[in-house]
């Protein structure tokens, strides 16, 4: 049985995160989306919420779970007995990053190996940064992330700015 992590901030999940998802969930037997609570970050949503909207969003997937995670990424694969860390490339700047933590990874854990899926075009150019960006400045959000995150976002934006 092949078990991948897909990681993340997932904050929030986003129309190419769900992509990646659901064409990961594809090639793997179980695919764990694993939501890092990075303590040097502050998010829009907390760890909670960003789990519940992934739950959520990929509730029609049979062989994906939905997890938090702290710490290093190799140690929670470790801990669930995964193979495979899936992340997602839009463009050439992603891979270098990318390629030295998979490398890292490997190093740490030699049972596990990273695939590298490219996103679809439709979603090359989308973070979730972008859709905090858009949505803080009143922007439509509606094409970047799923229906039931819309809401979300802009009642956090509302949370944030008193708007």
């Amino acid at each position: 049985m092949i078990r991948a992590i897909y990681p993340g901030s997932f904050d929030p999940v986003t129309l190419g995160h769900l992509d990646i998802i659901r064409r990961a969930s594809q090639t793997v037997d179980e695919l764990i989306v694993g939501v890092l609570n990075n303590g040097g970050k502050t998010p829009l949503f907390t760890i909670e919420e960003r789990v519940g909207m992934l739950k959520e969003v990929a509730e029609g997937i049979p062989n994906v779970k939905i997890m938090s995670f702290s710490g290093l990424l190799v140690d929670f694969a470790r801990q669930l007995e995964a193979t495979v860390i899936v992340r997602g490339l839009r463009a050439i700047s992603d891979f270098e990053y990318e390629l030295q933590m998979a490398q890292t990874n490997h190093k740490m854990n030699p049972q596990v190996d990273t695939m590298f899926l490219a996103t679809s075009l439709e979603y090359s150019y989308l973070s979730s940064t972008i859709v905090k960006e858009v949505a803080f400045f009143g922007g439509n959000i509606r094409e970047f992330v799923p229906e039931p995150v819309i809401g979300r976002v802009h009642e956090k934006v509302r949370e944030k700015t008193g708007k």
